[in-house]
């Protein structure tokens, strides 16, 4: 009975601990709400609307589905219901997108104090837009598909590149994503894209400019910027950067909007952990990259261009 009692009374002390703490909660909520009025912190509270980042992840999957029919369902795609399936899931994705593309331009709008222009309708125009190019896109993706079967021997199939490769899959969402971005849809597309940098290690800018059958092989760490533009039929691998040069402040404000990052011409392969830097730097169409190289000058095509082999020191360790 004693010990009985000892337990219940120090399940009443720690609750009463536990009260204590609570009770500073209250505290706690009312700094955070204030900090909301401060100019030094950023948070989006007042009624106007903003895009919902789990709902354009959605969206993102809801395209794969349209884009590889029958690959990211459980139940069966054939004959007789593909025409159903297609236009359940294009119904959906309209509906799901161009919400949020409503959301974003009326974000816009609001946050720049401009003029209305029937966001509601140009959400939904855009949406149309985007789901009339998903025919074409699912050839250019196919190109992506054949790029990635033929320059790598793994591959044992189309459909293991479609169900398993990182690169395929951050190409896919950097393909929907540029689509919305040339048409000047705010927000979304870079959602997009670093949806897939999170789950893949690729950072693709959806302003970049690439071609078809493009290839990423393993993928990880991989960075394509924002004005980047690669021909047809190139290859990269893991750790490759396509990026800018360092500015200094006043200098990057006059470059913001003017090419930035380098041009990669037709049948050019970049290995491993090489860098690119330069908006005016152009490796040129059928060149080589070796790996770990650092490029801020153009390659002439036809050119192999590699580090000079270092030299290895084998040592027996038995040996003093």
């Amino acid at each position: 009975m004693a010990d009985d009692k000892a337990k219940t009374d120090q399940c009443k002390t720690d609750i009463g601990t536990a009260r204590k703490f609570r009770d500073e909660i209250p505290a706690i909520v009312e700094e955070l709400a204030s900090s909301c009025a401060r100019h030094d912190c950023f948070d989006h509270v007042g009624p106007e609307p903003i895009p919902s980042r789990e709902a354009i992840i959605d969206t993102v999957h809801m395209a794969c589905r349209i884009l590889y029919p029958g690959y990211f369902i459980r139940t069966r795609v054939d004959e007789v219901n593909v025409g159903y399936y297609f236009g359940q899931e294009l119904t959906a994705l309209f509906e799901a997108l161009s919400e949020q593309i409503m959301l974003a331009i009326r974000h816009d709008c609001i946050r720049h104090n401009q003029v209305c222009t029937n966001c509601e309708e140009r959400g939904q125009q855009a949406a149309i837009g985007f789901l009339s190019g998903m025919p074409k896109l699912r050839v250019l993706l196919a190109t992506d598909i054949k790029a990635a079967y033929e320059g790598d021997p793994a591959a044992k199939s189309f459909d293991e590149i479609i169900f398993s490769y990182p690169g395929l899959f951050a190409v896919t969402v950097y393909r929907i994503a540029h689509q919305l971005h040339t048409s000047n849809i705010p927000l979304i597309p870079r959602i997009m894209t670093e949806y897939a940098h999170s789950r893949t290690g690729i950072d693709i800018h959806p302003g970049a400019d690439i071609g078809e059958s493009f290839f990423i092989d393993h993928g990880t760490g991989v960075v394509i910027g924002e004005t980047t533009t690669i021909g047809k039929r190139v290859r990269i691998y893991q750790g490759v950067t396509l990026g800018a040069l360092s500015l200094g402040r006043e200098e990057l404000e006059s470059l913001r909007n003017k090419k930035r990052h380098p041009t990669i011409e037709d049948d050019a392969i970049i290995y491993s952990n090489a860098t690119v830097l330069g908006g005016k730097t152009v490796i040129g169409a059928r060149s080589v990259i070796g790996g770990n190289v650092w490029i801020i000058d153009s390659v002439p095509p036809d050119t192999e261009l590699f580090l000079k082999k270092q030299e290895l020191v084998l040592k027996d360790k038995n040996i003093k």
